[in-house]
């Protein structure tokens, strides 16, 4: 049996989907655990959200838990990335503070941001299907979740399949060019 102190030491790679609500991520993410040949972790923002009890929060005290359980979850994705485990995270960066502290938390050379995009109507055609979002929300998401502009590689769910998209990514990862997208991003170029 292996010990413990037998592990070698590494840091785990994130591959970090930033897209709106119905952009397509969390389809994106289920294609590239089947493709990748490495073991990852989904680690979905909304899973975050689903694990808080049932127990009613007051209004005034709202903001504070959410933006409580987004900082955890950062907290968590990069606590895995730092024991050597490989994370697939899929996200919304809606409010600028969220890309700021990811940025403070994760090894920038160690992260493979990805722009999910995805045409308005479609976004909203995906909304009224699910029934599970406040219609508009990806449309209020919009304007703000792209707003950083810079990626290290991009893929359109209106024009690509989820495959197709894991593909794409699949294939920057065998190659992952530097300076990547967060360490432009950290260093404000």
């Amino acid at each position: 049996m292996r010990h413990l102190t037998d592990v070698p030491a590494r840091r785990g790679l994130i591959v970090f989907l930033n897209g709106t609500s119905s952009s397509g991520k969390s389809s994106i993410a289920a294609e590239l655990l089947r493709l990748l040949d490495e073991p990852y972790f989904h680690m979905p923002a909304d899973a975050f959200h689903a694990m808080r009890s049932h127990a009613p929060v007051p209004p005034d005290e709202l903001d504070t838990v959410l933006h409580r359980t987004w900082q955890g979850y950062h907290r968590a994705v990069a606590g895995m990335a730092a024991a050597g485990n490989n994370v697939v995270m899929d996200h919304v960066l809606s409010a600028e503070w969220r890309l700021r502290d990811c940025l403070a938390l994760f090894e920038p050379r160690d992260v493979v941001l990805v722009g999910v995009h995805c045409p308005l109507a479609e976004l909203e055609r995906r909304e009224r299907e699910r029934g599970d979002r406040p219609p508009g929300l990806a449309a209020r998401q919009l304007r703000q979740v792209h707003a950083h502009g810079v990626y290290d590689v991009e893929c359109d769910t209106g024009v690509l399949d989820p495959a197709a998209c894991a593909r794409r990514i699949g294939a920057f990862l065998s190659a992952r060019p530097a300076p990547t997208a967060f360490q432009r991003l950290r260093a404000g170029t």
